[in-house]
């Protein structure tokens, strides 16, 4: 008996020792307990920041138009969350669809102007009233115009003539004024441009051909083509003028640069062929200071920065499969890219260039993408695929995350931000 008291009180004498152990701790450290409330209650505080940040205090508006539903949409964001807005029915044909692809909103947001993609062979653009959504012109361009940008005064709007009928010809921007509506020029590039940017200055236009890798500079003041790109690796060259021909014939027949009404039927949905080292440019993004300009190369999954000063590649950023559009942040830190064949959104800090989030989409078939002017949220058209509709997602870019969708009418495509304004 005596033996299990013994055993008994070494027990107690031990976990007297523990106890007496941890309070010298706490005696030695007395900041520690108050550091870890403080780090728990950061946390806390971070958290409730994040989750304040998904929900805006005011709503977000963007445009977007659906290519195969031939619809106008109106998306609010806001503290209620992402909906439809209204809706609208565009084009003219009443057996076929018009395909809406391009949209842009004037500076003074009081207009928007839609590029009518498939017409009677020949495309139009037509000009809207933002206040009431009428129709207030339209004029006729060439083939299939797709991707447009306005300049900063908001008189003229430039519009690629992406040109998907018959032989793989040379093509062209239209640029119309928008006052009249009339088109005032139709200047010739090369063969599939798309992406028409403008530099934030208004003096110069870009766009990129997809079946002659040739980034290409128009300037605002001749209305005529100043200088051209070849952005295929390897073959890096900048020139001065419309590219010739002769030129685009000539890269054509190079070795990994065979293409086909085929290869751009998917707009950028085809895998490269083995030995195919083309760019395949589906995009030009210039820099927010005009100093640059982001070249999206779909074919081979890279970006090209070609500096507008020397005219030469400053580097090539690694991309996911098939990079299609691109974005810059309005503080120039950021550039995003949309994957049309990942099926994802990256996010690159334009500075080291790396890949800062990739974010997986709802649906399949990435478009447009474009940031708020306050850069805490990017808006991105998903087209979707056959009958499903389509996708606008959003990203807070503070957080990198996605944190709402909304449907829209089948292949979404082209996007512009329009305002904020007090919640409804």
């Amino acid at each position: 008996m005596r033996e299990g008291f013994q055993r008994k009180g070494r027990q107690a004498d031990s976990q007297w020792n523990a106890k007496e152990s941890h309070l010298c701790v706490l005696c030695e450290n007395p900041r520690r307990p108050l550091r870890l409330i403080l780090s728990v209650a950061l946390l806390i505080f971070a958290a409730a920041q994040a989750l304040a940040q998904t929900k805006p205090d005011r709503d977000y508006l963007v445009y977007v138009v659906s290519e195969s539903a031939d619809k106008i949409a109106l998306i609010r964001f806001g503290p209620n969350g992402a909906r439809v807005d209204h809706q609208l029915e565009t084009g003219d044909m009443p057996v076929d669809i018009d395909g809406p692809h391009g949209i842009v909103i004037s500076p003074d947001r009081k207009f928007y102007y839609i590029s009518i993609a498939h017409g009677r062979p020949f495309g139009l653009v037509w000009k809207y009233s933002t206040k009431d959504d009428s129709v207030l012109g339209k004029t006729t361009l060439g083939y299939f115009p797709a991707t447009m940008d306005i300049t900063p005064d908001g008189q003229f709007i430039f519009v690629v003539n992406f040109n998907l009928h018959g032989d793989m010809v040379p093509s062209s921007v239209s640029v119309v004024s928008t006052l009249t509506m009339t088109e005032v020029a139709r200047i010739q590039t090369c063969t599939m441009p798309h992406g028409s940017r403008l530099n934030p200055q208004g003096t110069k236009q870009y766009s990129a051909c997809m079946m002659d890798d040739m980034l290409v500079e128009i300037d605002t003041r001749t209305l005529k083509v100043a200088r051209h790109f070849i952005v295929t690796q390897g073959k890096e060259m900048g020139m001065i003028g419309a590219p010739k021909r002769n030129v685009a014939e000539a890269m054509a027949s190079m070795p990994g640069m065979n293409r086909s009404v085929k290869d751009s039927g998917g707009h950028g949905m085809e895998l490269p062929k083995p030995g195919d080292t083309s760019c395949q440019p589906t995009w030009a993004q210039p820099s927010t200071d005009g100093s640059s300009i982001y070249v999206a190369c779909n074919k081979s999954s890279e970006i090209v920065e070609v500096n507008a000063d020397t005219w030469r590649v400053v580097r090539r950023i690694p991309a996911r499969q098939g990079v299609y559009n691109l974005a810059v942040t309005h503080d120039g830190t950021r550039l995003l890219a949309t994957n049309k064949r990942d099926q994802s959104v990256s996010i690159y800090d334009l500075k080291s260039g790396k890949e800062l989030a990739r974010l997986p989409t709802k649906r399949k078939v990435l478009h447009g993408v474009v940031v708020s002017p306050d850069d805490l949220f990017a808006f991105v058209t998903v087209e979707g695929v056959g009958s499903e509709p389509g996708t606008v997602e959003i990203i807070d870019l503070k957080r990198l995350q996605t944190v709402a969708t909304v449907d829209v009418g089948p292949e979404a495509a082209g996007i512009d931000f329009y305002r904020t304004e007090p919640s409804k």
